[in-house]
Order: structure tokens, then C-alpha cells, then sequence
């Protein structure tokens, strides 16, 4: 089973969301993945210079190990994953690492990958976006694909803020809400393992 967790803004709780998901559904054994995209040496995450640009390779794959580091991918281990890695590629270049990324969920029985631009190459069993309705900003990505999503895990209760997202690509869709600190909601766990006992595929 592949599960995708996109969403529409930066630091809206995707990869809490990610990890509330692994947690409440260990029976599923997950393998994590969290892809990062940067441009012009700048990480797609914040903005600012930092250690995901490759300047000699198209992409760089690496397997976290470390349960206790404070890294994204070390939070999907302490959530329970089986396994848990991190990709990296430029701006456009994700495709560079797909062969290798779609080795790794070919090779186990679930997998969760914290993504929106992934749904450019997969069509995976589940995808939920994560939505912030008070956060304004709205990336290309995750407008693209809102339509596609299974169900919406929504972090905040507010009227939407965006004056050019069209309601009906989210609404009538079932919908999670979930706040921090554990960004967890019951049902949500429950939509997922019944998809898994559905055997949902491509």
C-alpha cells in the first residue's frame, strides 16, 4: 500500500501528520519516506541556504538510522516505522530519483511518503492533503492536486483565507481534524486501515 501526505503550505504539520499516521497504524509496519526539493541552493522547506542542494549529483537518497536525531525522518522512526529515508533533487529533477524511490516501495508491504509532487509520476492507494485554512499561502503543487485527495486532514478550524482555491476541490470529501501537539484523530487511523483491508491498488 503507498499513502501520500501532501499539503498546500510549508510548516502546516505534514510530516506531525505523517508521524500521528505511522503511530496510530503500527500494525502496517511502514516504510517513511520524505521528499525535498531545493532551487538555486535553496531548500524548498524554508527558503534558505542549507545542506540539501547537491551540486555534483541529481539526486542523493539516504536511509535515516537514528531514532534520536532531531531530523524529520528520525520523528518517522521514533513514530514506529520499520524503515525511514530521505530524498533530495532539485527543483524539477524528482523524476532522477524515481527508479530508486519506487525500489524501495516495491520492496515492502506499506509504505508512507510525504509528498505533493510525487502525484506527478504515482498514482498511489491513498493521499491526503493537509490543510491549514488560515495560513494563506498555497503552493502550485498542492492546488494541482487537491482535487485527487482522498480526504483532508485539516490542522485549523477558521474559514478558508484563499480567494482563488475553489471550495469544491476539497469539500464533500471526507475530512480529519487534528491539532497539535499529536496531530491525531481516531477516524483517520480507522480510514486508513480499512483502505489497507480493501486492498486498494493502482
Amino acid at each position: 500500500m503507498l499513502v501520500v501526505v501532501g499539503g498546500h503550505a510549508r510548516n502546516i504539520g505534514k510530516t506531525s501528520v505523517v508521524c500521528s499516521i505511522i503511530r496510530s497504524t503500527r500494525q502496517l509496519a511502514w516504510t517513511a519516506i520524505k521528499i525535498t526539493q531545493y532551487g538555486h541552493g535553496a531548500c524548498s522547506k524554508d527558503g534558505e541556504d542549507c545542506a540539501c542542494a547537491l551540486p555534483d549529483h541529481r539526486y542523493a537518497l539516504q536511509e535515516e538510522l537514528n531514532s534520536t536525531a532531531r531530523t524529520d525522518t528520525s520523528r518517522f522512526l521514533a513514530a514506529g516505522a520499520q524503515r525511514s529515508y530521505w530524498a533530495r533533487t532539485a527543483a524539477g529533477n524528482l523524476g532522477e530519483a524515481l527508479p530508486a524511490l519506487r525500489r524501495i516501495w516495491e520492496s515492502t508491504e506499506n509504505t508512507i511518503v510525504e509528498s505533493n509532487s510525487i502525484l506527478q509520476f504515482v498514482k498511489p492507494d491513498l493521499y491526503l492533503t493537509v490543510l491549514d485554512f488560515g495560513v494563506e499561502d498555497f503552493k502550485d503543487s498542492g492546488r494541482r492536486y487537491l482535487d485527487r485527495a482522498d480526504a483532508v486532514v485539516a490542522v485549523s478550524d477558521v474559514s478558508p483565507v484563499w480567494r482563488d482555491v475553489a471550495g469544491s476541490l476539497w469539500s464533500g470529501k471526507p475530512a480529519f481534524r487534528v491539532s497539535p501537539p499529536d496531530y491525531f484523530h481516531p477516524d483517520l487511523a480507522g480510514f486508513i486501515t480499512a483502505s489497507f483491508s480493501l486492498g486498494r491498488t493502482d
